[in-house]
């Protein structure tokens, strides 16, 4: 059946912008009748404080969502992510690197400003041959070919994107610590997890558009049948243009919670940002559910500001 995710990583505390992005994606998912799966994505695990993932799962459900199965804890369940790595390298599409940071930037050109890593350039790569998968590397990579990928987001549009271009031959598996298992990097994680779960539709933040990408060529290489349905979200960001964070005052909705504002408030916030409502008034998930709107939902990122701040401590 249509399945979905809700998948927040407790690296960092849910804040008003995460709140948006799984109310969008539990009321779409709840009025087109799509299973909920809640993952918890915790595999960086050298900044995940204690008690967050209880946190995580504590706010989700005050907030008012519900889930049909979960939560599952995605470090709790390595196996199929070793599965996975190994078909990769027995196929002969991925390879171990221990390259630095700086030698690949070195041999690099200069990427582009806005750009978050520096692409790792073909000319690196060594000879792809099949393999034995060893986890013995610093870094295990996939090899990107040239060839464009097209998205057809359902929100933002078709997207002709160039992993090639934009990250190269990219991480798939990274060894930290050398007296320690490797473990699956993001890309790798998230595409096991979601074609072992049945995920049809992901529903998430914009900033993950050029990663769908990097996605769809993991599920063609592992021979996982179609890809998701990807719905990608314009950002919350700060006055100041960038994603909100600790400089944009303390925007956690356990913050919230402390100061007493009622899950309505926020839900409330969230309904204003995704075009529900002209202006901002209390909600509960219910009404946001039967209101929503994908047509007026803004294309654009939304500002979190002062006013907006002041609105949720009035109650």
């Amino acid at each position: 059946m249509p399945t979905t995710r809700i998948a927040p990583s407790p690296t960092g505390a849910l804040h008003l912008g995460n709140a948006r992005t799984f109310l969008i994606n539990w009321a779409l998912a709840r009025r087109s009748a799509w299973r909920i799966v809640l993952r918890i994505e915790d595999l960086d695990t050298p900044r995940i404080k204690p008690g967050v993932i209880d946190l995580t799962i504590d706010l989700l459900a005050w907030l008012g969502l519900d889930w049909d199965d979960g939560p599952l804890i995605q470090s709790l369940e390595p196996a199929p992510h070793l599965d996975a790595i190994r078909t990769l390298a027995q196929r002969g599409r991925i390879y171990p690197c221990e390259l630095t940071r700086a030698q690949i930037e070195a041999a690099a050109s200069a990427p582009q400003e806005g750009a978050h890593e520096t692409p790792f350039p073909a000319s690196l790569r060594p000879v792809l041959l099949p393999c034995a998968f060893r986890d013995d590397a610093p870094s295990w990579r996939f090899a990107v070919d040239e060839q464009a990928v097209v998205i057809a987001d359902r929100f933002a549009g078709t997207r002709e994107l160039h992993p090639a271009r934009s990250a190269g031959d990219f991480i798939v598996w990274t060894r930290r610590d050398a007296d320690k298992p490797g473990q699956p990097a993001y890309q790798l994680a998230v595409v096991v997890d979601d074609a072992r779960r049945g995920v049809t539709h992901i529903v998430r933040g914009d900033d993950l558009l050029e990663s769908a990408a990097r996605q769809v060529l993991l599920y063609r290489a592992l021979g996982l049948g179609e890809p998701p349905a990807y719905y990608h979200l314009p950002l919350v960001r700060g006055i100041d243009g960038r994603r909100l964070a600790k400089r944009h005052g303390d925007t956690r909705l356990d913050h919230y919670r402390a100061r007493g504002v009622p899950p309505e408030r926020i839900i409330g916030l969230a309904a204003f940002w995704s075009g529900i409502t002209p202006s901002r008034e209390p909600m509960d998930t219910a009404e946001f559910r039967d209101r929503l709107n994908l047509d007026t939902i803004p294309r654009s990122d939304v500002v979190f500001g002062p006013e907006d701040d002041a609105w949720l401590l009035q109650g």
